[in-house]
């Protein structure tokens, strides 16, 4: 056994990577949501299955050449959780050694060489995952509510309709979201939305790809558009603060680790709004994009838990080997 495991199981997919114990990745594989509370256990583990088969096809490898697997997970959210997936990929052999955390845990082992900090996740759903240099450790798991894409495409098409009824003003995004949508009138827009008769299968792809459009209209000025960010951004900035309290990491310097599809957006309003709120409690605090992805975070704790450490020497065999951007888009 000479390779380890990570796989970043997620609302919208799951990316598998294996790795030599030197860093090199040599396997990669992508298959469907891993959130066995978005579809259900049985098809989140089938979709996981289908992501590390095809990482080990690549690899030309099976699976007792594992030394260890890590999994971080959406809907590994409490302790029985952790158990059922920890038991699953244990029977199916991922690894010698299995390791399983919140999603927002590899995000964060992702973007804090050290593991330490505070994790935003912002991609398709939301998380927030804190640990201490004591090793104490938080995920905000169902304490916090629904803000990541989706939400923030909802949000934006409650201001196209009410500026659409002269409850709120005209705003740019009414124009931005038809041309999104390729809908003729905001009318045709909410009918396609909530008709019965209709494929439900596309709503939340296509309310959460309207994120980018609200990004797109705060950066242009529109007050609409600015307010809605803004006050995503303080509302995530709230559940950072919580996180690193509860490790007990305020009043110490810690980084930020700014993770997720939405917060890779160029726009610098909601991550300047997060930022902002996090450090009027925690004046220390050091915001990071997430360098890399949270299926190499994974892949950090699997080689952790071989008794590799993560240095510049690794770091150096593995960068040039990662996957290309085109693996993890949504």
């Amino acid at each position: 056994m000479s390779h380890v495991l990570g796989v970043d199981g997620g609302n919208t997919k799951t990316i598998a990577l294996i790795a030599t114990i030197d860093g090199e990745i040599v396997g990669r594989g992508r298959s469907g949501c891993g959130d066995m509370y978005y579809r259900g256990a049985e098809l989140a583990l089938s979709n996981v299955e289908a992501a590390v088969e095809a990482a080990l096809v690549v690899a030309g490898l099976r699976r007792e050449d594992l030394l260890a697997g890590a999994f971080s997970m959406a809907g590994a959210d409490w302790p029985e959780d952790i158990s059922f997936l920890g038991d699953a990929f244990t029977a199916r052999e991922f690894g010698a050694t299995i390791t399983v955390v919140n999603d927002a845990m590899g995000a964060l082992r992702a973007g804090s060489l050290d593991g330490t900090g505070v994790s935003v996740v912002c991609g398709t759903g939301v998380g927030t995952g804190a640990c201490s240099a004591r090793g104490d450790t938080w995920h905000t798991s169902f304490w916090q509510e629904g803000g990541g894409a989706v939400s923030l495409g909802e949000k934006t098409l409650r201001a196209v309709y009410h500026a659409e009824l002269g409850l709120a003003p005209p705003t740019v995004l009414s124009g931005l979201v038809l041309r999104h949508t390729r809908c003729a009138s905001v009318e045709r827009l909410l009918h396609m939305l909530t008709a019965r008769e209709r494929d439900r299968r596309g709503d939340a792809p296509l309310v959460g790809g309207l994120a980018r459009v609200l990004l797109d209209a705060a950066t242009q000025g529109d007050e609409t558009a600015e307010r809605i960010v803004y006050a995503h951004g303080v509302a995530l900035g709230e559940y950072a603060l919580v996180a690193a309290r509860r490790v007990g990491i305020e009043r110490e310097p810690f980084h930020l680790v700014l993770a997720g599809g939405v917060l890779r957006h160029p726009a610098r309003e909601l991550t300047d709004a997060i930022v902002s709120f996090v450090r009027s409690g925690a004046p220390d605090v050091h915001p990071v994009n997430c360098r890399f992805e949270p299926a190499v975070g994974a892949l950090f704790l699997a080689l952790e838990a071989a008794g590799v450490m993560i240095n510049d020497g690794l770091l150096s065999r593995l960068v040039p080997t990662l996957p290309e951007p085109s693996l993890y888009l949504t």
